[in-house]
């Protein structure tokens, strides 16, 4: 198996668990979901039809991550976070849409935030614990309060390294500094 699966946790037939994840206490992976390599999926987790969550990931407890929604490596979802799948939702409607969301590559989500179904958030971007995110969030951007706005830019640490509207010309922190800096943005949304 290479993996842990704790016995109160349901995984279905036909998702797929990395090697060296763990899975705690009442998680629920649905079929057809797929969860990477070495990840922590904590307890009360739930993750859904057609997700994928890359490698490296850590999604903390009371977690449910929704069809629509794609987890890239080494991303880090807070407790409670909450994502949604669909801009008009009704308990009955037969227009129902699912729209994507994507977390990039190193993104750090706060506790109790909501990401609101359409938006992007960026390579080693960080949104502050309760914000909801509307809009996209650029790489290494820090985002925060509700609706989320521009609280300035990280280094891949996560630590502030700018609170300036535009991004600085490297992502490197007061604790870093001196060392290799984080140089290359990569995509910006």
């Amino acid at each position: 198996m290479g993996f842990y699966v704790h016995p109160s946790a349901v995984i279905e037939d036909g998702a797929a668990i990395g090697a060296g994840t763990n899975i705690w206490h009442f998680a629920h992976v649905m079929t057809c979901a797929s969860v990477g390599e070495r990840c922590t999926i904590g307890k009360d987790v739930f993750v859904d039809t057609g997700v994928s969550v890359g490698n490296g990931c850590k999604i903390q407890n009371g977690v449910s991550i929704y069809a629509g929604v794609t987890v890239e490596d080494e991303v880090f979802i807070g407790p409670h976070v909450a994502f949604t799948n669909d801009r008009w939702p009704r308990a009955v409607s037969s227009s129902w849409e699912i729209e994507k969301t994507t977390l990039l590559h190193g993104s750090s989500i706060g506790a109790n935030a909501t990401i609101v179904c359409g938006t992007r958030v960026g390579t080693f971007a960080m949104v502050a614990a309760g914000a909801v995110v509307t809009h996209d969030v650029a790489a290494f951007e820090l985002v925060m309060g509700n609706p989320a706005r521009h609280g300035g830019w990280v280094c891949r640490c996560g630590r502030v390294c700018s609170r300036d509207e535009l991004p600085p010309a490297h992502f490197e922190c007061p604790l870093h500094r001196g060392a290799e800096a984080d140089t290359e943005i990569g995509e910006t949304t």
